[in-house]
């Protein structure tokens, strides 16, 4: 284990995102909300720690081994969420314990939007726009914003990359370097939120808002800078330009890459996972607004339609925005909605869940064990869009799905534990762990009220959850730390 390599990357990326405390600074003097104080405290106490580790081992310069990479993103995610509670700890409104402000921190960075704030709309913009920040730099990682320019640094990425991209087809590359690879996806990641708060100011929110929403669609983040969320504006056109652009922050970036670069949309269409992801969302959405209208929530099929599928697109993306409180639908409604945030978004997105290509894989590789119990001398390779699929893809796919239902049973059974009832503490931890944010029960608008050592469980799950569980649990194996 190179830990002088590990240690030297840690500074430095703490050096680098407290510099990201600054812009609130900013916000902070345009509204005069007297909130800069907290942001300047936080930036020196990041600065100076990161600066701390980095200058005994500054002129390391080891290259990272994939057993490295996976360390520095591990360590990454956990220590960033801790410095990013600062703000929230420092101010004087919210003023939170350490647990609250680590979950708040954790939820934005990891994009899972749950919050322990009650009262959001009368907090200084400061805060509103660090919260937002926080989900913009999760989103498409912060280790891939920092392997983009790690190489100014003296510092290579390829194994950091591989750590943090999330989805089971992790070796495939937009360009021939990877720095060039993590540049096109934040260029991809930038044009969208600029294009979505572009709409949303057209359509009448103002600049802050706009801004802040289009981080939080993009990132399928789900914080907002109101209490009601989305529901706030009560505005058809917003609810369709947000269902939009969830949409397109839960798709494969690769694939967004390709259409643009290439000027040919004909991409989507050709990628499998999108159509499937489409195809789901559809049937729920119907599904969901037909049953709605039946059991009499709403009088007509094109409102009910229109909240179905704002509710079934936000919690499959992962995203989280509501409208209404879905929690409070009648019957089958809510768990059906729950597991649909299971599957989450596609690989290489913004977006948590299991993934769409992953459960395409299982369903095949189901599939493919029924036809061998009728033909069991038959060779079936699995294909997707015309591609063979490796035995060893479908086997990590198989396993990372049993550790994933492993890690939520057991965090479900240790929330249970704190005393919350079965449906809020299993719909909690299923919130947390998809990255969606809103879950059932005690929790469907905020998770104030749950223990502390239910909040810092739900932090753990939301870590495992945005490093898709692999990236965590092999720092627990014995022969990882041997060399």
């Amino acid at each position: 284990m190179k830990r002088s390599a590990v240690q030297r990357i840690l500074g430095l990326l703490l050096m680098l995102f407290s510099w990201t405390m600054l812009p609130p600074v900013i916000i902070a003097a345009v509204f005069d909300d007297g909130a800069a104080g907290s942001f300047y405290v936080a930036f020196a106490v990041t600065f100076l720690t990161g600066l701390l580790i980095w200058l005994p081992v500054r002129r390391n310069r080891d290259e990272l081994r994939l057993r490295e990479g996976f360390l520095v993103v591990a360590l990454m995610w956990t220590v960033l969420s801790i410095f990013g509670a600062l703000p929230f700890m420092l101010a004087e409104r919210p003023h939170m314990h350490f647990a609250d402000a680590l979950f708040e921190s954790v939820s934005g960075l990891t994009t899972t939007g749950a919050t322990v704030i009650v009262g959001i709309d009368p907090l200084p913009h400061a805060i509103l726009f660090y919260r937002q920040q926080l989900q913009f730099l999760g989103g498409l990682g912060i280790i891939v914003l920092a392997v983009a320019v790690m190489p100014m640094l003296g510092v290579g990425g390829m194994q950091m990359f591989r750590a943090e991209t999330p989805g089971p087809m992790k070796d495939d590359k937009l360009t021939p370097r990877i720095t060039e690879t993590a540049k096109a996806l934040w260029y991809v990641y930038l044009g969208l939120n600029g294009a979505c708060a572009l709409a949303y100011w057209l359509v009448g929110m103002n600049w802050f808002d706009a801004i802040g929403h289009a981080f939080g669609a993009i990132s399928t983040g789900g914080y907002s800078t109101h209490d009601e969320s989305i529901g706030y504006f009560h505005s058809p056109v917003i609810e369709v330009i947000t269902t939009v652009f969830m949409f397109a922050g839960a798709l494969n970036f690769a694939v967004h890459f390709v259409a643009w670069r290439q000027w040919n949309f004909r991409a989507y269409w050709e990628d499998m996972e999108f159509k499937a992801y489409l195809l789901l969302l559809s049937i729920a959405s119907v599904l969901v607004g037909v049953y709605l209208v039946a059991a009499g929530s709403y009088d007509d099929y094109l409102t009910s339609l229109r909240h179905s599928t704002f509710t079934v697109v936000s919690m499959a993306t992962s995203t989280g925005y509501t409208v209404s409180e879905h929690w409070k639908w009648p019957s089958f409604v809510p768990i059906l909605i729950m597991l649909i945030a299971f599957v989450g978004g596609c690989a290489g997105s913004t977006a948590g869940g299991l993934k769409v290509i992953r459960i395409i894989l299982l369903l095949k590789q189901g599939g493919r064990e029924i036809t061998r119990l009728i033909h069991p001398s038959a060779q079936i390779p699995i294909k997707v869009g015309g591609r063979v699929i490796s035995d060893r893809v479908i086997e990590g796919v198989w396993g990372f799905f049993a550790l994933y239902m492993a890690c939520y049973c057991v965090l479900s059974v240790l929330v249970t534990a704190t005393g919350l009832d079965i449906v809020t503490a299993f719909s909690a931890v299923a919130a947390c762990m998809n990255n969606v944010g809103p879950g059932l029960g005690g929790v469907g608008s905020t998770m104030a009220d749950v223990s502390i050592v239910a909040k810092l469980l739900l932090s753990a799950a939301m870590l495992l959850g945005r490093l898709e569980v692999f990236t965590v649990l092999v720092l627990f194996h014995p022969r990882f730390w041997r060399h």
